[in-house]
């Protein structure tokens, strides 16, 4: 079995690419929503969180645990791998390599939480990628509720307000010439719509403005969790058990997470 784990339902966005690239392997979903948001908890609470919950889904029979949380993996990842030496761990990581070698006008706007930007692991990152590089730290203050609150997408009666929450942080980074953006939570890719309103935006007003590129990591991660699951040699026959739990409330879990995968998704509580 996969463990994916987050503070909310923002691993949903790498776990939708774990199911598209391993639909046969069973899965567990751990939100710790009794203390979301992460991203502006200390590293040492966030790590204690995450150890926490990591042992939870290997004692549950994770075979490999994914921390689909920037803030976990900048906290925790060194910490998961010496506790439970056996289980090989996927984090994330802020997307600064791709970025950098993506882009045109040296200028690269990282969208994140304050903690993953006071992290060691996103220091060591700029310092190896963005050396060379303007690179604009934006944090995102009130992100990551929106998504735990999400009712509906593009057209919704909250859709003003996401429009002027995510364009009061993307407009700036912009208007410095940045042409990539980096999403550095994995609540973000849900807000992808209004991103790319800020910047059809910010185009349609400067008509010879960059072209501008937004990475989403999600999708190398999930590449990486299964290459780690092949060389584990592992399979599932029939259909894949897949299960969905949370530390905060089973039902509004289970709300959010159908808007957001489009499917209905049960939900049960754990209490750690």
């Amino acid at each position: 079995m996969i463990g994916v784990f987050d503070s909310g339902v923002g691993g949903l966005s790498v776990w939708r690419e774990i199911v598209r690239l391993i639909p046969d392997a069973p899965l567990t979903y751990l939100a710790d929503q009794a203390h979301v948001p992460y991203g502006e908890r200390s590293l040492d609470e966030v790590r204690a969180l995450t150890l926490r919950a990591a042992g939870w889904l290997i004692a549950r029979g994770c075979r490999v645990v994914v921390i689909a949380c920037n803030t976990a993996s900048a906290a925790a990842l060194e910490a998961l791998r010496a506790t439970f030496p056996t289980t090989p761990f996927v984090g994330m990581e802020p997307a600064i390599k791709p970025a950098a070698l993506h882009t045109r006008t040296g200028v690269v706007g990282v969208l994140a939480t304050p903690t993953t930007l006071r992290s060691a692991r996103y220091a060591s990152l700029v310092s190896r990628w963005g050396r060379d590089l303007h690179i604009i730290e934006q944090p995102c203050l009130g992100w990551v509720e929106a998504v735990e609150r999400m009712q509906s997408q593009v057209g919704s009666a909250e859709d003003a307000e996401l429009r002027r929450l995510v364009g009061d942080c993307v407009m700036p980074l912009l208007a410095q010439d940045a042409d990539t953006l980096v999403l550095g939570c994995t609540h973000f890719p849900f807000l992808r719509p209004w991103i790319e309103q800020a910047i059809s935006a910010w185009q349609a007003a400067h008509p010879v403005a960059h072209a501008v590129t937004v990475f989403d990591p999600a999708p190398a991660v999930a590449r990486r969790t299964r290459q780690v699951w092949l060389e584990l040699t592992l399979s599932a026959d029939g259909t894949p058990a897949r299960e969905f739990w949370t530390t905060g409330s089973a039902g509004r879990f289970a709300q959010v997470a159908s808007v957001l995968l489009g499917y209905p998704v049960p939900a049960r509580l754990l209490t750690l």
